[in-house]
């Protein structure tokens, strides 16, 4: 039932996974002082290195993009080095893997950069406290300026560039999820009233400039990009949505992509705005390569590509679980279910 999974995959010319699998992005925060990855960071992914593809846990492109205790960079030297040996041992298993680029906008906290503002595109704070720091509460972050955000493109170019002197295979723009790219592309979260807000061309204007940029830099080839067209972590629901990504959707099928990651937690959520699953809606409206996520299991996931509803699909929680994930669905083994304690050490 699961075969069509543990077929070769070609994303282009340059990159062929092993396999249909992939490794979700998982947030781990257990990065070392200075946010460098380590040495038990390498054997983590090691471990994991069956899969077709690894997508890093999301690491911060400059330091106030960080919303979460001791999460990875990818702006300083060391962190370079701390990420190479995390390549390098991935590489010897014969693995892939991507680094996905992350800025949390809005949701970032100054008390993990030494104060100072906090970037987004509206001064609209989140209401909550921070995850894993829950005596944290969001502050009001400033409106992002033109020239802010031209540095924040090259501040995202410059850590896809490190990425490949890391060695990564290639990286995945962070535009779901509710933080910073994904922030300008929902109403709720982008009531600017200049050329980045009110009409789907001007919301999606900055999140494809950075797809721009960084094709122009690294190529199509290299270059994923994760999207949330249905709000539903830090952002609130807005039909008014749709037309945002429906617009935003046309304009990436006239760029080269490696593939386009659905950012869903669940993929069975319908939202009545894009007429039912977020899966389903990309695929109408993105020919490309397209990675599904949100708790597939082997037999669904193969039984949805021979469908042709999506090429790849990404495991996050069950690789927590399992770290030879990929033998134990090709062996149909039973799985380890996962379990929350499972956050606090690396196995």
């Amino acid at each position: 039932m699961t075969d069509l999974l543990f077929q070769p995959y070609a994303l282009n010319e340059q990159i062929t996974l092993s396999n249909r699998i992939v490794m979700a992005p998982l947030t781990r925060c257990m990065a070392a002082a200075g946010l460098i990855p380590t040495d038990e960071m390498a054997a983590y992914y090691a471990r994991r290195a069956d899969a077709g593809l690894i997508i890093s846990e999301a690491t911060i492109i400059r330091p106030d993009g960080q919303g979460y205790p001791d999460t990875p960079g990818l702006f300083s030297d060391e962190q370079i080095a701390g990420w190479t040996k995390v390549t390098q041992a991935v590489h010897e298993r014969g693995g892939k893997i991507f680094a996905q680029l992350w800025h949390t906008g809005r949701v970032a906290h100054p008390e993990f950069f030494g104060g100072g503002e906090v970037i987004g595109p509206s001064a609209l704070a989140f209401d909550g406290s921070v995850p894993r720091r829950r005596d944290l509460t969001y502050v009001v972050p400033k409106a992002a300026s033109k020239e802010e955000i031209e540095q924040l493109i090259e501040d995202y170019v410059t850590a896809a560039e490190n990425a490949l002197v890391a060695g990564f295979d290639g990286v995945e723009i962070h535009g779901a999820n509710g933080y910073l790219l994904d922030q300008f592309l929902h109403f709720d979260t982008n009531q600017r009233e200049d050329e980045f807000g009110q009409t789907p061309e001007n919301m999606a204007r900055f999140p494809l400039a950075v797809i721009d940029a960084i094709i122009a830099r690294i190529g199509g080839e290299r270059t994923g990009l994760r999207l949330s067209p249905g709000a539903y972590t830090h952002i609130n629901p807005d039909a008014r949505d749709r037309a945002v990504f429906d617009y935003l959707l046309a304009e990436l099928g006239k760029r080269e992509l490696a593939y386009l990651h659905e950012g869903m937690f669940d993929d069975s959520m319908e939202f009545d705005y894009l007429d039912g699953k977020v899966s389903e809606y990309m695929r109408k409206h993105y020919s490309g390569t397209l990675m599904a996520s949100g708790g597939f299991t082997a037999q669904s996931s193969a039984q949805a590509i021979e469908q042709g509803k999506f090429e790849l699909v990404a495991i996050g929680r069950p690789f927590i679980a399992n770290p030879n994930y990929v033998e134990l669905v090709r062996d149909a083994q039973p799985l380890q279910e996962y379990d929350a304690s499972m956050l606090d050490v690396l196995v």
